[in-house]
């Protein structure tokens, strides 16, 4: 399903809470958003193709999507998880080159792609926009760098990153704590390089300790420092 907004109605009002927005003028955003195109997606859907081209930009207005791409052996490596005012495949768009990973929906999605040239133009008349989409870069680098360092941790404190991972991104405070999406084990194990099984047996170790709380949808972290200390 397909649709086109103005900035200005109140189908849009997810540009007021996306990080890449906040503090720009909102004339530069309607011009910005002129050519914007809103679709939906189901879950399961791929978005993007590695080695495509990059005409767009994505936003997210609702659900979520995983970013991967595979390793030498074959094997699907999850590089990030993102919903909700986050934004991808900014990096085609600035280098013109082919992407360089797969981009899928994990839920029902609703994404709004802006052409590139309109994304340049955006980042060429406001600098703010600049310095955003470097903090969104430099978060992602800094998240990237830290999971790679404790690749060679223990199972319960990959697992535990990779919690902490989705609550920098993606976490919302609730009344019991911090709650990230209850995403199936398979993904957390792709993002944690650990086996699903192992996932599994950490979860249920952190639940029993009080560190996480699981029903159908969501991940409670009553204490993100009381989980932060669980990584050696």
């Amino acid at each position: 399903m397909e649709d086109r907004h103005s900035v200005q109605t109140p189908a849009n009002p997810w540009i007021l809470s996306a990080p890449f927005f906040q503090g720009l003028p909102g004339s530069a955003i309607e011009i910005a958003f002129t050519h914007l195109v809103t679709r939906t997606h189901p879950a399961n859907q791929v978005i993007l193709l590695e080695n495509d081209w990059g005409g767009s930009v994505y936003f997210i207005i609702e659900g979520w999507v995983k970013i991967r791409t595979y390793n030498l052996e074959g094997k699907e490596v999850t590089l990030n998880i993102i919903g909700k005012g986050e934004l991808f495949g900014e990096m085609a768009a600035l280098d013109e080159v082919p992407r360089s990973t797969d981009v899928i929906t994990l839920t029902a999605t609703v994404i709004g792609s802006m052409p590139a040239q309109d994304f340049l133009k955006l980042l060429q008349t406001e600098p703010l926009a600049g310095v955003r989409l470097a903090q969104l870069m430099a978060r992602r680098l800094r998240q990237v760098n830290r999971r790679l360092r404790l690749r060679e941790s223990d199972s319960q404190s990959r697992v535990a990153d990779t919690l902490l991972f989705l609550a920098e991104g993606q976490g919302k405070k609730g009344e019991t704590g911090t709650e990230i999406p209850n995403l199936p084990h398979r993904e957390l194990s792709s993002l944690s390089g650990l086996a699903r099984e192992t996932v599994t047996r950490v979860l249920t170790r952190l639940e029993k300790k009080g560190l996480i709380k699981r029903d159908q949808e969501v991940i409670c972290i009553p204490d993100v420092s009381a989980l932060e200390r669980m990584i050696v």
